[in-house]
């Protein structure tokens, strides 16, 4: 290390640590253009209001529950309907992070 160098952090030599094990696997690095990080997040907008939406809608469906029985079936309901919603969020900035390399 030079002495105009500044030390790294311990985040700085964990990434690069992770780095070199991407590289020594075969994994590409990828770097996303502009238009693909503002799509990205509006994907990420979009899908955390639908989760939020569908918390809404199951708080106000717990509090009308009558049985134990309707709860854990409408909980059932809700974790399905989150992990859906996540597997389609995550499915569509996957599409995005491999469509137009560049």
């Amino acid at each position: 290390m030079s002495d105009d160098e500044a030390p790294k952090s311990a985040y700085e030599l964990a990434m690069e640590r992770l780095r070199k094990q991407d590289r020594d696997a075969g994994v590409e690095e990828r770097l996303l253009s502009e238009e693909q990080r503002a799509e990205i997040a509006a994907v990420r907008r979009s899908y955390d209001a639908k989760l939020a939406e569908r918390e809404i809608l199951h708080q106000s469906e717990r509090r009308k529950a009558q049985t134990p029985e309707e709860l854990e079936q409408l909980e059932d309901n809700y974790r399905r309907d989150r992990e859906r919603i996540s597997g389609d969020r995550d499915a569509r900035v996957e599409k995005i992070r491999s469509s137009s390399r560049p």
